[in-house]
């Protein structure tokens, strides 16, 4: 079944596509959570103005991120955070809280969910982390977790 996608989804499409979905994902997720319509010939021309404005929003977007990303880039973020003697954290450091320590010192607004870690932080010392702002823009930076 041809749908125009309202916005994006992943592993579907971009807002503004048409693609072409099992009928039983459009009638049961995309049509009921108004995520997408079904597409017909007239749907073209609402789907080329749809990709147009999310091209310029891209843009925008892409903009802000590449001035985030050279104001983070080779940053040292320090977090205090309870240790042992032996450097072992009581609890981690987790995206959450290297989002409210780079608003805090650097003032600048991230989404958590951009912050990429293998694992959350455990122990006490300096740990590389990699933030992506948008598709290909990247930042990395440097938290060093500091024993309480």
């Amino acid at each position: 079944m041809k749908v125009l996608l309202r916005e994006d989804i992943k592993g579907v499409g971009r807002r503004g596509d048409i693609v072409s979905v099992a009928g039983g994902y459009a009638r049961n997720f995309l049509f009921p959570t108004g995520k997408a319509l079904e597409a017909n010939k007239s749907m073209e021309i609402q789907a080329k103005d749809m990709q147009r404005s999310r091209s310029a929003k891209d843009a925008q977007d892409r903009e802000s991120a590449l001035v985030q990303a050279t104001a983070l880039s080779g940053v040292v973020i320090g977090i205090q955070a309870r240790a042992s003697g032996e450097g072992r954290l009581f609890g981690s450091v987790g995206p959450a809280e290297i989002v409210a320590a780079i608003a805090a010192q650097k003032s600048i607004d991230v989404d958590h969910h951009k912050v990429q870690l293998a694992e959350h932080i455990k122990e006490v010392g300096s740990n590389p982390v990699t933030i992506v702002l948008f598709d290909d823009v990247t930042a990395e930076l440097t938290v060093e977790v500091i024993a309480q």
